[in-house]
């Protein structure tokens, strides 16, 4: 049994299903016997530094700003603290949608083609011209994310708004297609989830956790072999961008081709998430899943410790 301390909430615009992802690996771990903390870091995080050396592990089930974007692992590599999930370097990188997209293209990956733009920037642009995708650079849970099939009708007052709140937004072009995600456990690719939102709906926060959308592993409607090519593009991009333990891409298959579109260091890990769905699917049950995890955790911890004391 290990002292485990998860860490859900803080005061990102996904607080909410931080929360929902914390109390699910906290009853995963549980149920496998661990004596597990849960601590939200929105309450003076750097106060419970005591606290927080003592576990043997820390699981983040943070989302969005101060969870996914390094912030809080670089809290906890000052402290020599052990954590699951990717480092802090892998994790800002990630989390920066056009940072990864510049690494991720330059790799000869297939992207849709996109700008980092301002308010300006977005008038200007010729891909606001056409049917597109606007976001945050910096979140994910599809948070303030829009898709426009038809310019001519849209309400460009929407606009301003998104932009009022995020001074600069990652603007895409549309690629319509299948829907699917691939995940990461370890050096294990996970089945493919095939997702299918509702009719004349999108994938967007609402739908993902409404029940409206379908989310089917294995997927059943895409051909055998662009599955194996975005497992394999998954796995590439994980070790490429130095992610560790877990994380998730999500791609759109357009004209069999795989449009890589990013990745997650810390999925969503409620009951209705995609990662722990595949997991299951790859007969990993969610207890399974997240003690994997920790093991992995805990086997750097007693790496570390072993070139520590042999460097004496």
């Amino acid at each position: 049994m290990s002292q485990i301390i998860v860490l859900s909430g803080n005061n990102s615009s996904e607080r909410e299903v931080s929360l929902r992802s914390g109390a699910a690996v906290a009853a995963a771990l549980r149920a496998n016997g661990h004596d597990v903390t849960v601590i939200d870091p929105a309450q003076d995080f750097l106060a419970q530094k005591e606290v927080v050396q003592s576990a043997d592990v820390v699981f983040p089930a943070l989302h969005g700003a101060g969870g996914e974007d390094g912030e809080i692992q670089k809290i906890l590599e000052s402290w020599d603290v052990a954590y699951v999930g990717s480092n802090s370097v892998a994790s800002s990188l990630c989390f920066d949608k056009y940072r990864y997209k510049q690494l991720v293209q330059g790799q000869g990956i297939v992207v849709p083609r996109g700008e980092l733009v301002d308010q300006a920037g977005f008038v200007q642009s010729g891909l606001s011209k056409q049917p597109f995708v606007l976001k945050p650079f910096d979140s994910g849970s599809s948070v303030d994310t829009i898709i426009v099939r038809n310019v001519s009708e849209f309400d460009n007052s929407k606009i301003a708004e998104l932009f009022m709140r995020h001074p600069r937004m990652l603007l895409e072009e549309l690629i319509e297609g299948d829907e699917i995600t691939v995940g990461i456990l370890g050096n294990r690719v996970l089945p493919v989830v095939e997702i299918i939102p509702p009719a004349f709906g999108e994938f967007d926060y609402e739908n993902k956790y409404n029940g409206m959308t379908q989310e089917l592993c294995p997927a059943q409607n895409i051909n055998t072999d662009i599955q194996k090519a975005a497992q394999k593009i998954a796995l590439e991009v994980h070790v490429l961008c130095g992610c560790r333990d877990l994380s998730r891409t999500d791609f759109i298959i357009a004209n069999d081709q795989p449009y890589l579109l990013e990745t997650n260091t810390i999925p969503g890990l409620t009951e209705q998430s995609l990662f722990p769905k595949a997991a299951a699917t790859a007969g990993l049950p969610m207890t399974e899943a997240m003690e994997q995890l920790v093991q992995l955790a805990l086997a750097r911890a007693t790496n570390t410790k072993r070139v520590i004391k042999s460097a004496f």
